[in-house]
């Protein structure tokens, strides 16, 4: 069956019965586990029963079973996409754009009046003031 196809419940379940075959196939218990990973016993017998858990919880499990290489397979670093990558010409992205309405370099031709009416969060677009 297909993930899609799985409850929420369902999914957790089988999280919950592959973090516990990690554990046996290392030999831990689970009281050993709580020990290296900062939990209580008792989550860790909650994590493999299916019971819901926090993204933490996850991350001190898989340290504490030396696979938090497997984050890599769960969510893979995707980096910018090929066309960002010709946009950015060599240089990192540091911020999302949004919606904008004109370039930078149009706002800098207008001069100095016309520059530092953005509202917070408009993305550099001008307030709206007509003159």
């Amino acid at each position: 069956m297909s993930i899609y196809g799985k409850s929420d419940p369902a999914i957790l379940r089988e999280i919950g019965e592959r973090l516990k075959t990690r554990r046996l196939n290392k030999n831990i218990t689970q009281q050993e586990l709580a020990r290296l990973s900062g939990l209580s016993r008792s989550t860790i017998s909650e994590i493999e029963g299916g019971k819901p858990f926090g993204v933490l919880a996850l991350i001190q499990v898989l340290r504490a079973l030396e696979a938090l290489e497997d984050l890599d397979a769960f969510l893979p670093d995707s980096g910018p996409s090929p066309l960002q990558l010709a946009k950015l010409k060599g240089r990192e992205r540091r911020r999302a754009t949004g919606t904008r309405g004109s370039s930078s370099r149009d706002s800098e031709s207008r001069g100095p009046a016309s520059r530092g009416r953005t509202s917070p969060g408009s993305g550099g677009q001008e307030s709206g003031r007509g003159e």
